[in-house]
């Protein structure tokens, strides 16, 4: 079977495990997966933050590595036809992106065609920005976007720090400890199989 196209939707300081893990992992197994940003074009770099807990009441940010765009965006916004799923990587690009009206279009494109929709962590803001794609879904998120979750008409799922949930095509986690999970339910939606000889 061939490899497929995915499209990874990030804006700056969005998560960097969310990006380079799920990434390598995807293209290891012979998946495409272009990065794209609003109004950034391949070559182009963007920061990129890490999370944590670390006894406070919220998590906290550092700066993290730069992330190669390796797509113009204006380029993936044309050839949406092409991907067969998009992915919502979180951290905070998620809180900018998410009003960028062509951003919501590529995410209705997928909704609307009922293509695999892949989001982690803060991802779900994206997809809550175009109405309906949460709608009816049980989704899991980090903990503080429940009430947006809940508010689109979704049902939260308040999973552990390393498990993954699939609802039809959709695939969520809270953030990137799940990523082990994340990965393998998505590669299963993709119909993608690990065979050890």
């Amino acid at each position: 079977m061939p490899g497929k196209r995915i499209l990874m939707l990030t804006g700056e300081f969005t998560e960097e495990y969310e990006i380079f893990v799920y990434q390598q992992a995807m293209e290891a197994v012979g998946h495409t997966v272009h990065v794209v940003c609003p109004d950034k074009n391949a070559g182009d770099v963007i920061k990129t933050s890490l999370h944590d807990f670390e006894g406070d009441q919220t998590y906290t940010e550092k700066l993290g590595h730069y992330a190669l765009i390796n797509k113009t965006f204006s380029d993936a916004e044309k050839q949406l036809d092409q991907y067969h799923a998009v992915y919502c990587a979180g951290g905070r690009g998620p809180e900018y992106i998410r009003t960028d009206k062509r951003v919501q279009a590529m995410v209705r494109h997928f909704h609307e065609t009922k293509k695999p929709i892949f989001t982690i962590c803060h991802g779900v803001q994206i997809l809550i920005a175009v109405d309906g794609v949460v709608r009816g879904k049980k989704v899991a998120a980090l903990a503080a976007c429940e009430p947006e979750v809940t508010l689109a008409g979704g049902t939260y799922i308040d999973l552990t720090p390393t498990e993954a949930y699939v609802d039809g095509t959709m695939v969520s986690a809270k953030g990137w400890t799940a990523l082990a999970a994340f990965i393998r339910e998505c590669l299963k939606v993709l119909g993608t199989e690990i065979r050890h000889a």
